[in-house]
């Protein structure tokens, strides 16, 4: 499989290599039961937006259970990730942007990453803070987003000094499909850059109900994006809505979907697109020239599974993590694996001083 390379050259500490765009939300974490699940409608593994009927969720939880408070959004999550895997070698280089509102929730987003050592590059609203219900029953997750301030993110916060110059060095973009419910005329500015000046725009579906409600809005995208990460419902997901289906009618194989989407038409045919699809504790998926490697993920005991909220975060910041250094597609896999075996033995999407990846 072939090896990819960044595009900026010899690497600096402190100069954004790797800058993320999405939705901050603060995780509202709670161990919750059936009856829960059952009394919002929500499936366990699932990602939503809330709706009108999910609005007294957040307070049941505050008033109800014991709850953790922890620095959420997909995208942000990944980027955390990706910045404590290079924290030792090249500190300071993955920025973040997206928007929050002027309260504590929002002050408790922005510290968590700095802590991390990620540029956050926020635009401010008069609006809430995002917040993001994890629903935990039996290590299982289910996320239900209330987006608030998210949600006011503009096109026009790249003109700002700070977020150009960000653009500008970045060598490698990442966003979560969640992004495009409100800010495409973003994602598409950013991936059109990428496509234009040899750059990694890099996507993941992120949830099957953005292919399904939001799919103008990935197609959109999709010739720009040069690493496009899923997971096997979301994979599903992809090929029902492409009609790649089988003999009896059934979405394609999880192998077969991502080497199709890997073949889709691409804007800067100067280098292939590579699709990654994990498969859970099965193994992971990657599709580049026609080709599909499957790797296999190390078995982890029962007992020390803590949470999978965050898994797929995590996987993509670790696989992150060695893009921007140019490292192959196997030890860019083996660093996703790492990183999100980390993250399921701890609550939410949190990460140990030190990790021990070599």
């Amino acid at each position: 499989m072939a090896t990819f390379t960044n595009t900026t050259g010899e690497t600096k500490s402190n100069t954004t290599v790797l800058l993320g765009m999405g939705n901050p939300l603060l995780d509202i974490s709670a161990n919750v039961g059936q009856d829960i699940f059952t009394k919002y409608a929500v499936l366990p593994g699932n990602a939503i937006l809330a709706e009108e009927k999910h609005q007294p969720l957040y307070k049941e939880l505050v008033d109800n259970f014991d709850v953790e408070y922890i620095a959420g959004g997909a995208t942000q999550n990944s980027i955390r990730v990706a910045q404590w895997m290079l924290q030792d070698n090249l500190p300071g280089i993955c920025a973040y942007t997206g928007c929050i509102g002027n309260d504590t929730f929002g002050e408790s987003l922005e510290n968590s990453a700095n802590t991390a050592g990620v540029t956050c590059l926020y635009q401010k609203s008069e609006k809430a803070t995002g917040t993001c219900a994890v629903l935990i029953q039996d290590a299982e997750r289910s996320l239900v987003a209330n987006l608030a301030a998210a949600e006011d993110f503009k096109i026009t916060h790249w003109e700002q000094d700070s977020v150009k110059a960000a653009m500008n060095s970045a060598s490698v973009f990442y966003m979560a499909s969640f992004f495009l419910t409100h800010s495409t005329d973003s994602a598409e500015l950013i991936g059109k850059h990428a496509s234009e000046n040899g750059k990694i725009f890099c996507v993941n579906l992120a949830a099957p109900f953005l292919v399904e409600f939001f799919g103008s809005q990935v197609d959109s995208i999709m010739p720009y994006v040069d690493f496009l990460f899923g997971n096997e419902t979301e994979a599903a997901a992809l090929a029902k809505a492409k009609g790649w289906l089988d003999e009896a009618g059934n979405p394609v194989s999880t192998a077969e979907c991502a080497r199709r989407a890997a073949r889709s038409p691409k804007a800067n045919g100067s280098r292939p697109r590579v699709v990654v699809f994990t498969q859970g504790s099965d193994s992971t998926c990657v599709a580049c020239c026609e080709n599909v490697s499957i790797y296999p993920v190390d078995a982890l005991p029962r007992e020390k599974l803590v949470d999978t909220n965050g898994a797929g975060d995590a996987f993509v910041g670790g696989f992150l993590s060695q893009l921007v250094q140019a490292k192959d597609l196997a030890t860019c896999v083996r660093a996703g694996h790492y990183s999100a075996r980390v993250i399921i033995q701890r609550s939410g999407c949190t990460m140990p001083a030190k990790h021990e990846f070599a």
